[in-house]
C-alpha cells in the first residue's frame, strides 16, 4: 500500500502516551464483515457499513473498499455519469489512478495517497473513471470512497470540490514509531487534516507495523469506525480479532486502541486501517440511490430534478459518441 510514507516516522510528532488507569478507552459495539459486490461499470467492491444501523454510522452513510485489484490491459472500469444530492463524496486512492469530472467544473487526476472531495449539496453530475492509458496498460487499484451526510441547513449548499493531495495530509506516529497515521480531515491531537468539512469528522489512515499498538486519543462526542484495509490485528478493550474487509464500531469512550499481529501475510505485511468519526446529526434520513435527503418528498423532488436537469449537464466534449465536437448548424 504505497499511500503516502515516509523513510523516518521517527522523526515525525508523536501522539502521547495514554495512561491506561485514567483513559476511557472504547469497546467494540458491533464487528461487521462486509460483503463483496460491483459498482458502476463492474469494479468489484467491499461495502464496508452493510448491516450497520444509520444511528451508529451517523453522520456517515455509505463506505465502499475498491478493489485491491490487479488489472489485466483493458480490463479497468469506473462509473458513468450519475447524480447526488445532498450529501458529500470522499474518494481515497491508495494505489492506482482515477480521474474525476463534475458538471460544476471540478475535478482532476487522484493518484497514491491521494483525496477528491465532492460537496454535492443541492445537486451535481459526475463521473469516475480510469485515465485511458491505465485501461490499456492494466495495473493495480484500490481506493475508498466514503459519503458523509450534510445537515437539514446545508443539504441544498452550492456544489464544492476538494483536490486533496496526499503530501499535504499531517503525519504523525505512536510514541515508539511503530504506526504512520495520516489526518485526512479534522483533527487528532491538535494535528489538522487539510480537508474542509461541512460536518464535524476525522478521517485518518493509519498503518501499523507488526506488533505495534495504537492508542488513540478521541473525540467522545464523536462516534468510532475502524476499517481494516489489510492485515490482522485487535481492536477493542477486549482485543477483538479483526482481518481485511471488517468494520469495528465502537461504542462511547475518549480513546481507541488497536494492535496489530505480530505476523501478517506476505501480501499484507502490516495492518491498514481506515478510521472515521464525527458528530452526529441527528436528523431523520431518506436515503435512495444516489441522493440523501431528510423526507421521501424530498426525495421524490431530487428524482424529479435530476430528470428535469436541473442538477447540472454533461459536458459537452464528454457526451457519448460526440467525440468531443460541435454538433453542425443547419
Amino acid at each position: 500500500m504505497p499511500a503516502i510514507t515516509v523513510d523516518d516516522v521517527l522523526v515525525l510528532p508523536r501522539l502521547p502516551r495514554l495512561d491506561p488507569a485514567t483513559t476511557e478507552f472504547r469497546a467494540v459495539r458491533r464487528l461487521i464483515t462486509a460483503p463483496s459486490g460491483f459498482e458502476g461499470e463492474g469494479f468489484p467492491v467491499r461495502r464496508a457499513f452493510a448491516g450497520v444501523p444509520l444511528t451508529e454510522l451517523d453522520p456517515f452513510i455509505h463506505l465502499d473498499q475498491m478493489g485491491e485489484v490487479d488489472y489485466a490491459p483493458g480490463e479497468p472500469k469506473g462509473t458513468p455519469w450519475h447524480p447526488h444530492r445532498g450529501f458529500e463524496t470522499v474518494t481515497y486512492i491508495i494505489d492506482g489512478i482515477f480521474d474525476h469530472q463534475d458538471s460544476n467544473g471540478g475535478g482532476g487526476t487522484i493518484t497514491n495517497g491521494d483525496t477528491q472531495w465532492m460537496t454535492a449539496g443541492s445537486g451535481i453530475l459526475h463521473i469516475e473513471a480510469p485515465p485511458e492509458h491505465l485501461v490499456v496498460s492494466g495495473g493495480l487499484f484500490h481506493g475508498l470512497q466514503l459519503w458523509v451526510n450534510l445537515p437539514r441547513a446545508k443539504k441544498m449548499s452550492p456544489p464544492r470540490y476538494q483536490d486533496i493531495r496526499g503530501r499535504e495530509a499531517s503525519l504523525l506516529t505512536t510514541p515508539d514509531g511503530g504506526a504512520l497515521i495520516r489526518v485526512i480531515a479534522g483533527e487528532i491531537d491538535g494535528h489538522q487534516g487539510p480537508g474542509t468539512t461541512h460536518t464535524p469528522i476525522t478521517i485518518a489512515h493509519v498503518t501499523l507495523q507488526p506488533g505495534a499498538q495504537l492508542d488513540l486519543p478521541w473525540r467522545s462526542d464523536y462516534n468510532a469506525l475502524v476499517y481494516v484495509l489489510g492485515g490482522r490485528g485487535t481492536v477493542g478493550t477486549d482485543h477483538r480479532p479483526v482481518h481485511t474487509g471488517q468494520l469495528a464500531v465502537h461504542a462511547a469512550g475518549e480513546a481507541l486502541t488497536v494492535t496489530a499481529d505480530g505476523k501478517q501475510d506476505p501480501h499484507t505485511p502490516a495492518l491498514d486501517l481506515y478510521i472515521m468519526g464525527g458528530q452526529p446529526i441527528r436528523e431523520p434520513v431518506a436515503h435512495y440511490g444516489p441522493f440523501v435527503m431528510n423526507t421521501r418528498e424530498e426525495l421524490v423532488k431530487a428524482f424529479e430534478d435530476y430528470q428535469a436537469g436541473r442538477l447540472g449537464v454533461i459536458p459537452a466534449e464528454r457526451v457519448p459518441h460526440s467525440g468531443g465536437e460541435e454538433p453542425p448548424v443547419s
